[in-house]
């Protein structure tokens, strides 16, 4: 129905204009869109308006701090990605080998697991040449959000044994672990088969804990009893916390998937030892938003993770 008079109206609805939509809602930004596509801000943002005058509907909400999909785009969107896979379908069938790259983004946690991701990407890369994946480290409450927009994909989140799972996502556990300290070969506590929470809070390491928002945050608030140790440092996921590790700074709580394989692990550079009395387990998730059609890439990708991450709880 045409917005202004109610009256049916013909929408002639070009391929161009369903990838511009695309790439504004996966950016979240005309601006970056239209680096991206190389075209004009001032033209790209004609374009999107002729699209939302031909179907009728508000696809985007625009505010300063960028563009987003509106309720009505969310709507939308799973046709929109199903129309443009069946136009590379019938591109691959007439054979094209230039067609456009598409691109499948995930979101995921820092402490996510280096040997999962890193191995999954590269096979799937192997067999989607073409296709272009991105990899955005964020926090859960920004891949959650960024899931139900259309900004992202696929998510990798971690929760903790016993935590309610978002109703608005499809849900697939990868991992399981305990969480464990990670530290340096060298340091006192390394002596140990295992550490305590006194060992913990009033060891010779400082802590290096994870920032507000993050599972691990909130698993040693728990583990700690809301104690603090005497000094301590704060960062923003896990990589830098195993760099910080690393270097000498201190020892950080981390999940042991998080741990075990990861580069610096195998170079000796980190170690990491169990937490006495604590059962607690952490699970990574794979997390993608509850749809009637998924892209054919995010579906390979969501595979890949699956195989990869069975395999890898095979050899541990």
């Amino acid at each position: 129905m045409n917005r202004a008079s109610g009256t049916p109206h013909c929408a002639c609805v070009r391929i161009e204009q369903l990838e511009y939509i695309a790439a504004v809602t996966r950016l979240g930004s005309l601006r970056r869109a239209a680096e991206e596509l190389r075209l004009s801000q001032p033209a790209l943002s004609e374009t999107v308006r002729n699209l939302e005058r031909e179907l009728g509907v508000d696809l985007l909400e625009r505010k300063r701090s960028g563009a987003r999909m509106s309720a009505e785009g969310r709507e939308l969107l799973p046709h929109i990605i199903n129309v443009l896979d069946a136009v590379d379908r019938l591109r691959g069938a007439a054979g094209e080998h230039h067609r456009i790259s598409r691109m499948v983004r995930v979101g995921t946690v820092n402490a996510a697991t280096v040997p999962l991701l890193i191995p999954a990407v590269r096979e799937f890369r192997a067999a989607h040449p073409t296709t272009q994946v991105e990899v955005v480290g964020a926090q859960q409450s920004e891949i959650h959000r960024a899931l139900l927009e259309g900004g992202f994909d696929l998510g990798l989140v971690n929760h903790l044994d016993g935590d309610d799972l978002p109703a608005d996502f499809e849900s697939t556990e990868l991992l399981r672990g305990r969480p464990v300290l990670c530290l340096r070969p060298d340091s006192p506590l390394a002596r140990l088969s295992a550490v305590t929470v006194d060992d913990v809070l009033d060891g010779p390491e400082p802590v290096i804990a994870m920032r507000s928002g993050y599972v691990m945050h909130r698993y040693a608030h728990r583990l700690l009893r809301g104690r603090s140790p005497d000094f301590s440092f704060s960062t923003d996921g896990a990589e830098m916390g195993k760099l910080m590790v690393a270097e000498g700074l201190g020892a950080t709580l981390l999940p042991d998937f998080s741990v075990i394989g990861d580069p610096l692990e195998r170079r000796g550079a980190i170690t990491y030892r169990p937490i006495s009395d604590d059962s607690t387990e952490v699970l990574l998730m794979l997390q993608r938003r509850k749809a009637e059609s998924v892209p054919r890439a995010a579906r390979d990708l969501h595979e890949t993770f699956v195989r990869r991450a069975r395999a890898l709880s095979q050899c541990s």
